[in-house]
């Protein structure tokens, strides 16, 4: 297990993904450094009302603690007692344009050392991460586009990691309460600490680098497409399903806010712009309703492709 060299991939992530989104919008990013008084630190790089992003970050963090908070802890009881470290990449951009989608990707690495008296004098170490996409208004070569991107990343490292982390995906972003997906989905895991470390490290390293690729040339496509006031009215009042799903359920918000993590950086994930109404619902047959007919649906969007 080599922790520096993990954190050095994650930093050169960020700059990475950072200098070419900034390309894309012709926008610099905001970069803040901060520290957290129980241990660790990171940088948060965020752009707001810039030219294609109307908000997003690209975020690093490396922090630590003596007891892991109960979101950790809840489904792996044998973690209490140890001390701990994680630190990992997270970004979230929410675009102006709303035939662009809002993308989500996270790459993690999480380490429980042994406390003393333990029978395990190992510490016990995960990777964890994933992407997927949520459009306001949808596009099969879109979708395409992107799942192949996430299976691009996966298929090194065998031939079934695809279809489990699609799957996996599908069942973590989805609103129990709404009974609809948040998106189209991607890939999502956790836990991955088989079949050893550099197998692991490796696959994390995949799905980081795929990221530009997978988002970039979707955002080009559609950052020039005319849009008026009801695609903005129906971009926000889809934002909120995203709030809901990151407020209710996201499992890095609730350990960031349980962990003492800074607030600015945790809820950089959120819109700026959102609304809400009651029991509404789109004309039958609208391009906003196609959303939920025809993406919002579970689909296997490469079968559907070719």
């Amino acid at each position: 297990m080599d922790i520096t060299a993990v954190k050095n991939y994650l930093t050169n992530l960020q700059d990475r993904i950072v200098a070419s989104l900034a390309v894309i919008d012709g926008n610099p990013f905001f970069h803040d450094r901060w520290q957290r008084p129980e241990g660790g630190g990171g940088q948060s790089c965020v752009i707001e009302e810039g030219n294609v992003f109307e908000r997003g970050g690209v975020n690093f963090s490396h922090v630590m603690g003596t007891t892991l908070p109960p979101s950790a802890t809840a489904a792996r009881p044998e973690l209490a007692g140890r001390g701990w470290e994680a630190m990992g990449v997270s970004l979230v951009l929410h675009p102006r344009n709303p035939y662009i989608p809002t993308v989500h990707m996270n790459v993690r690495f999480f380490v429980a050392h042994p406390g003393s008296g333990q029978d395990s004098k190992e510490p016990i170490w995960w990777f964890g991460g994933g992407m997927d996409l949520t459009p306001y208004y949808g596009y099969a070569e879109d979708a395409a586009h992107f799942h192949r991107s996430c299976r691009n990343a996966l298929d090194p490292f065998g031939a079934d990691y695809f279809s489990r982390y699609k799957k996996w995906c599908d069942e973590y972003f989805y609103l129990k309460h709404r009974k609809e997906p948040r998106g189209i989905g991607g890939i999502f895991f956790d836990d991955l600490n088989t079949p050893e470390f550099e197998t692991c490290f490796g696959l994390q390293q995949s799905v980081g680098d795929h990221f530009l690729p997978a988002y970039a040339p979707i955002v080009e496509r559609r950052k020039d497409v005319p849009y008026g006031e009801r695609e903005r009215d129906w971009q926000a009042y889809r934002r909120g399903r995203y709030v809901e799903f990151n407020l209710v359920y996201d499992r890095g918000t609730l350990f960031g806010l349980q962990s003492g993590g800074r607030t600015e950086a945790i809820l950089m994930s959120l819109p700026p712009i959102v609304k809400w109404r009651y029991d509404w619902k789109p004309a039958p047959g609208s391009a906003e309703a196609r959303l939920y007919t025809e993406f919002l649906i579970g689909k296997d969007w490469l079968e559907e492709q070719g």
